[in-house]
């Protein structure tokens, strides 16, 4: 699907602040509010407007460590990392994982709210995992920058 300026334009907007009315999105985005209407269900419908969530400020929730995780596994093949993955979608403190290459096989970001927490779920999905051969993490001490736009070209 291709995007018009308006779409552009109203990603854009919906990106800054999701809970726009419809009419202050269209007065924002110089469109009709029907217009506006039709072009935001055709983007969700469409996937390019994946989810449309509230963003938690960890600290003030109970969650404030953040660890950045890196994973090697000892056996690479497709089902063992697709394995893994599963595994890792089903623990809601796992927010992000990345496959990359080269270097370690996973990068987590994982959101908990101390040092306890973290070590039961290190337990729990890395020292247990037979398929782990080695855990590298980093704890945040500082975040100075933390965003969830995405440039729209």
């Amino acid at each position: 699907m291709s995007l018009d300026d308006l779409d552009k334009r109203i990603l854009q907007q919906l990106q800054i602040d999701n809970a726009l009315s419809n009419q202050d999105l269209a007065s924002l985005v110089h469109a009709s509010p029907a217009t506006c209407l039709r072009r935001v269900n055709r983007l969700v419908k469409s996937g390019i407007i994946a989810r449309q969530v509230a963003i938690l400020a960890p600290e003030k929730v109970g969650a404030g460590l953040t660890a950045i995780v890196e994973i090697t596994l000892d056996h690479q093949a497709s089902e063992h990392l697709v394995a893994f993955e599963q595994l890792l979608a089903q623990e809601i403190a796992v927010q992000q994982c990345y496959r990359v290459s080269p270097g370690p096989d996973f990068v987590l970001i994982i959101q908990v709210a101390d040092m306890a927490a973290y070590h039961a779920l290190a337990h729990r999905l890395f020292a247990t995992h037979a398929n782990v051969r080695n855990v590298r993490s980093f704890f945040s001490i500082s975040r100075s920058k933390f965003e969830t736009q995405v440039v729209v070209t």
